[in-house]
């Protein structure tokens, strides 16, 4: 798989992290990711958190790490070097780690927006969002089924979200998300498919700087249907739709059987593998590289990108929690926010 192609650096604004849920592991492992700015060079961030919750878990997990409120995000830059900027958003209440309470649900999704806002405005450079806990939002009385979907509200968005997964070995891009397996197959329509390979290839352009993006399709079925013995999805929904899109000149695969899509040899043959359902996309990825995976929304106004992993509730607050994909995270959306400024300019 090609690399991401850096753009030159841009010192307007430095990436803004949400607080995430803040009874799971959110909060610990950004205090890690910025004692590891040197070491993993991870480049300039602020938190939208409570200051005082960040100073008291650097305290419990006996972390050596100042915390420096800041009144706006242009100081993090100033204070990065020997401090963790904090933009700060209290807590409706005070919580025990591992045990959400949904009177915080709106303080979570207001860290969301105000990221969202601030991104748009040009105050940051991109937004990278720490886990959420969907059951106690729900509680409060959420109406999406995750981030995704979220996100694409407060942009404004017309089109569907398109969610992205990719860790240094593979980039995949599920076309269905939140769904169950039944649902999911019934979801598959020409309309779905065409989207997702066109917003893929237009996000491998602009945020990762590939010229001639190569996809590959899965198909929905055992051995892409077998030529129709196996389903005729790949027939009926999925060949349609990828011989327009190659007659376009998109470099895009007819359906591949996806149980040898994702050996390391096929893996050189594209730069991002589109999928049917979650776990198609999923299971690999996560096999492949399980601490340092990274969640990315396309077709944004702005970069998104998030840990590929939950609130970790059962080990929150106890310094178990890898840092790894929120580092991944944030200098992923670091590459992807110079790549999109460079294609703009």
């Amino acid at each position: 798989m090609r690399p991401i192609m850096g753009g030159s650096k841009s010192d307007l604004a430095p990436l803004a992290v949400t607080m995430g849920e803040p009874a799971g592991i959110g909060g610990e492992i950004a205090l890690m990711a910025w004692q590891a700015r040197r070491s993993a060079g991870v480049p300039p961030f602020f938190m939208i958190d409570d200051p005082h919750r960040l100073a008291e878990l650097a305290r419990m997990l006996d972390l050596s790490i100042r915390i420096k409120e800041i009144t706006e995000p242009t100081e993090g830059l100033e204070v990065f070097e020997d401090s963790l900027p904090v933009l700060a958003h209290p807590l409706a209440i005070r919580c025990a780690m591992g045990q959400p309470d949904p009177r915080n649900a709106q303080v979570v999704l207001q860290s969301i927006q105000r990221a969202c806002e601030l991104v748009q405005d040009g105050q940051a450079k991109a937004v990278v969002t720490n886990p959420i806990h969907k059951e106690v939002l729900y509680a409060a009385g959420f109406q999406h089924p995750g981030h995704t979907e979220y996100l694409a509200e407060l942009a404004g968005m017309d089109s569907p979200p398109v969610m992205m997964l990719a860790c240094p070995q593979l980039r995949v891009v599920p076309a269905t998300i939140h769904l169950s397996l039944r649902d999911a197959i019934d979801q598959i329509t020409p309309e779905l498919v065409r989207h997702t390979i066109q917003a893929t290839a237009d996000a491998l352009r602009r945020d990762f700087a590939i010229e001639q993006p190569r996809l590959a399709v899965a198909g929905l079925n055992p051995h892409a249907g077998e030529g129709g013995s196996m389903g005729r999805e790949e027939i009926e929904i999925l060949r349609p739709v990828i011989a327009d899109l190659q007659g376009q000149g998109l470099a895009v695969t007819q359906p591949q059987p996806a149980d040898s899509l994702f050996h390391e040899a096929a893996r050189q043959g594209y730069d991002a593998a589109v999928c049917m359902y979650h776990d198609q996309a999923l299971i690999p990825i996560k096999t492949l590289d399980f601490e340092h995976g990274v969640n990315i929304t396309l077709g944004l106004p702005f970069v998104r990108t998030s840990p590929d992993h939950g609130t970790a509730l059962n080990i929150a607050g106890r310094g178990e929690a890898h840092p790894g994909s929120l580092i991944s995270a944030i200098k992923l959306a670091e590459d992807m926010a110079r790549a999109r400024a460079r294609s703009f300019s």
